[in-house]
């Protein structure tokens, strides 16, 4: 039986990329990618010429036991990666990778780079414990799940698009006001790369008058810890 590899991709710098991560992309018959047009640039800068195919959310429902069969009945070795970061983390793969278990193939999750943990660590908040819930729904039930989020006691990650970074900024600050801090990480490894802190009100600031760009990572300081009532 074949086996099935995830690989990390880089998320903007393309030196970002780990001599194992090349490697097993030479060696396996098959590479899945989100959008072969963005991944040829890695594979031609690394000069991997391993055969390249379509695998994203428009059609991964369809080809996905196709891809499971071919692992089994074909003993082919078969890799996945996104246009950057790790797949199954805001990107198609969960559902591979689930096929893949219910029929006991092997499953290979590489490290590599990532934008969430940069993120984290430079924000300066906690990080013993924290919660990643990726992209926020854009209408319905966004109010009762942000709500809900700010609402924990450990450190915060979402992953925001530019062009609704501002509507956040502003839920955020009709939520926890100027109570606790924020910090956005925006177009990271890049050469434009941006870490900022502040309030929700100082963060709205800034980016309102600048045209905001680029993947963002935003990281909230967690809720403090309600004090329990102690009876005499």
């Amino acid at each position: 039986m074949g086996e099935i590899f995830i690989i990390p991709t880089p998320i903007g710098n393309l030196g970002d990329f780990t001599y194992r991560s090349k490697e097993t992309l030479i060696q396996v018959d098959k590479i899945y990618a989100e959008d072969t047009r963005t991944s040829k640039k890695l594979l031609v800068k690394y000069d991997i010429n391993t055969p390249l195919f379509s695998y994203h959310q428009h059609n991964e429902h369809k080809i996905v036991d196709t891809l499971i069969n071919e692992v089994k009945d074909k003993n082919l070795s078969i890799a996945l990666i996104s246009d950057a970061g790790t797949p199954g983390i805001s990107d198609p793969g969960f559902l591979l990778v689930n096929k893949a278990k219910e029929n006991n193939i092997n499953i290979y999750c590489l490290p590599g780079a990532t934008s969430i943990i940069p993120a984290i660590v430079q924000s300066g908040f906690a990080t013993d414990e924290f919660s990643f819930y990726g992209f926020l729904p854009h209408k319905k039930g966004r109010k009762n799940k942000l709500q809900n989020i700010t609402n924990q006691t450990t450190t915060i990650i979402l992953l925001e698009s530019p062009h609704r970074l501002l509507k956040l900024l502003k839920e955020l600050h009709d939520l926890i006001s100027n109570n606790r801090m924020v910090s956005i990480s925006r177009e990271l490894t890049k050469i434009h790369e941006e870490n900022i802190r502040g309030t929700a009100e100082e963060l709205l600031l800034h980016f309102s008058s600048k045209k905001v760009k680029g993947e963002i990572v935003v990281i909230i300081d967690k809720a403090p810890k309600q004090k329990k009532n102690v009876g005499i």
